[in-house]
């Protein structure tokens, strides 16, 4: 499975990061993963993490504007997109159908497709507009997970908390993956 990871400059730098180790992890699952960068995702990162760790991943990385990128077309082989974490700036784009940069170009392509478009977004509250955004995009075929941490596996660490999100992204993204499931043993 090839994937695209977008990072915006929601504040949620820790859900990027637990996804992106994550899917080191997966190797055997995950053939390539690509990312694209926001202007502000990585001042957010350094501000919320306070560092640069963002620079260890070995990830191909493409600028914001660089259509040549694969995974904006419907002719690649990309099956998914994750923007995390999605601010409601970036998902009302593409709500909108504004392409206007990689990321609403590559969510775009997702939709038209039909693959999947995870976007974990980031907000409290959420207004009308946020509201109506979240209906079109899961109205085309998008998914919205909220980054909102589930505490039934008792997370001990603030990465712990945040894998509970991140699990349930990369298993929408049809990855097995390990980590709590409600009254499943042995899991």
């Amino acid at each position: 499975m090839k994937i695209a990871v977008a990072v915006t400059g929601a504040s949620g730098s820790i859900y990027a990061k637990v996804l992106l180790q994550k899917l080191q992890e997966l190797k055997e699952q995950v053939t390539e993963v690509t990312v694209v960068w926001s202007d502000n995702a990585y001042t957010v990162w350094q501000y919320e993490l306070g560092d640069d760790s963002y620079q260890e991943f070995p990830f191909r990385k493409w600028d914001k504007n660089d259509f040549m990128a694969p995974f904006a077309s419907g002719s690649s082989t990309y099956e998914a997109l994750i923007i995390c974490p999605c601010s409601m700036g970036m998902l009302g784009r593409i709500a909108h159908g504004i392409s206007n940069d990689l990321t609403t170009r590559a969510a775009d392509v997702m939709l038209k497709e039909r693959r999947k478009l995870i976007c974990v977004v980031r907000e409290t509250p959420y207004n009308l507009i946020h509201l109506k955004n979240m209906t079109a995009l899961t109205e085309a075929g998008g998914i919205i997970c909220p980054a909102t941490p589930s505490f039934y596996s008792k997370p001990e660490t603030f990465e712990d908390m945040a894998y509970t999100v991140v699990q349930r992204v990369l298993q929408l993204a049809g990855l097995k993956v390990n980590g709590y499931k409600w009254q499943e043993e042995g899991e």
